[in-house]
């Protein structure tokens, strides 16, 4: 077999790789030639499409499951495409997350002694219904999972895997958010289908309801519910009916109801992108972790996972202690968003001095409110650009004893981590959501006399290929 960009095979998907791809193997003129499948499970023979041909391997769009593999179950969840291993028992998915990342910092990293490192592997205390936020999108193009067609239709769900215009009602529990509002989610879809308003239409860009974005508080039991739609046609749709009906479906849950208008022509939430009305009840929830309060927006980035994130957090403040007299130095929360690194270590130390930066102002402001709620005085916030940071407040000129850092997912630009490390600290405890980009800055820090002491592996998402991980460098 020759493989060729854009022709579709059939494969058996033999082991998996960092980031769930699938690992097959097809036998070609020049011998044997990986092929990569994007959330394929070793042991499913598998309908894929070649996406990308280099000279050593080539990467697939999944298009069919032909053959489940041994290692399935059958799950009552509906299937959805933010949930490929679904069907894979936890300790499996568990097992193979922690191979390939262990793998990847051997490799990518050039960690050789990584298993020596390895502390732990945290799991997520619910293995289901763990997320605290979930995003559904409106399209009138569905796909419908049981004949794999395409209809003009008023679709609520999610995306169809590989396409962003076409839409798969949830009418079910998908696994992930609240099982009792995903199971009522068609009734909603329902209501605002007979409003005669339009959904969406991703290609040609127009149509009235957009997305319905919904936080919850699992302190609370509560639900955030936020409705995107257009601005066309807006004074047609009556918003305290429908807010009359989430009262009548949720309860006691529903703790407040706001529309945003978006006419931005990407097809994402983007809930800054337009004005915001909280039309009825409350515009923030609150969640709890470790002991202190948060209160959270909307738009406020927040852990997705509060029960596996107060593990989390509770193993960075184990790091950022061990061994370390943190009550003689000043600890650095870096990237600190709202705030919760560092209002939960100055919550166990008095007199340590704690300092969150961020170049978002807004996410300050967020942390300097929860810092206030929480009754929090051991720490400062402060919108400042790291490498313009000991420029604009030189008291702080060689008193940084340890940085914890907690950047997106796109990691630490090389020029911001070169940065970073000019802050002269001696211990820098690195929380990652992209192990593979943290990886790449571990080979930076260990130039830079940074050596690795331990490292643990953090599964916040049960069901899906990412996993977090926490490193522990210290300064030779």
């Amino acid at each position: 077999m020759n493989i060729k960009k854009g022709e579709t095979i059939e494969l058996e998907i033999e082991d998996m790789a960092f980031g769930g791809k699938g690992i097959a193997r097809v036998e070609t003129d020049n011998g044997s030639f990986v092929v990569f499948v994007a959330n394929g499970i070793p042991g499913q023979k598998v309908e894929v499409t070649i996406t990308k041909k280099r000279k050593k391997h080539a990467e697939t769009r999944l298009r069919k499951v032909l053959e489940r593999s041994p290692d399935e179950c059958v799950m009552h969840q509906q299937p959805i495409s933010g949930a490929p291993f679904l069907t894979l028992p936890i300790e499996k998915q568990r097992e193979y997350k922690k191979e390939t990342t262990l793998t990847l910092f051997e490799k990518l990293g050039q960690i050789k002694n990584v298993r020596d490192l390895f502390d732990e592997y945290i799991a997520s205390p619910s293995d289901f219904n763990y997320r605290n936020k979930m995003e559904y999108s409106f399209s009138v193009i569905r796909h419908d999972i049981e004949t794999d067609q395409e209809h003009d239709d008023f679709a609520l769900g999610f995306k169809h895997s590989g396409t962003w215009w076409k839409v798969e009602n949830l009418d079910k529990d998908s696994g992930l958010f609240d099982a009792e509002f995903e199971n009522k989610l068609k009734e909603i879809r329902l209501y605002l289908e007979k409003t005669g308003m339009p959904a969406w239409h991703p290609p040609k860009k127009e149509g009235f309801f957009r997305h319905l974005v919904v936080r919850k508080s699992f302190a609370d039991d509560e639900l955030l519910l936020n409705l995107v739609t257009s601005s066309t046609n807006k004074k047609d749709f009556d918003t305290n009916a429908f807010v009359e009906f989430l009262q009548n479906l949720l309860g006691k849950r529903l703790a407040g109801f706001i529309h945003t208008i978006n006419d931005d022509v990407a097809d994402r939430a983007k809930l800054e992108k337009g004005p915001s009305d909280t039309a009825w009840g409350k515009s923030t929830i609150i969640e709890r972790v470790l002991g202190l309060e948060f209160e959270i927006s909307m738009q406020s980035f927040f852990q997705t996972n509060p029960g596996s994130a107060e593990r989390l957090y509770q193993k960075v403040v184990d790091y950022t202690m061990d061994n370390n007299d943190i009550e003689n130095q000043v600890v650095m929360d870096l990237f600190c968003g709202t705030g919760t690194i560092g209002q939960i270590l100055a919550s166990k130390t008095e007199k340590t001095k704690i300092i969150g930066v961020d170049i978002v102002a807004s996410a300050i402001e967020n942390a300097k409110r929860n810092a206030t709620l929480n009754k929090i005085e051991g720490v400062d916030f402060y919108a400042a650009d790291v490498g313009k940071f000991l420029l604009q407040y030189p008291q702080y000129e060689g008193k940084i004893g340890t940085i914890v850092l907690d950047p997106p997912r796109g990691g630490i630009a090389p020029k911001t981590l070169k940065k970073v490390m000019k802050l002269g600290a001696n211990r820098i405890v690195y929380v990652s959501c992209n192990p593979g980009t943290q990886a790449r800055d571990a080979i930076e820090l260990k130039e830079a006399g940074y050596e690795l002491k331990k490292l643990t592996l953090v599964d916040q998402f049960p069901h899906t290929s990412h996993i977090e991980s926490i490193m522990l460098f210290e300064k030779n």
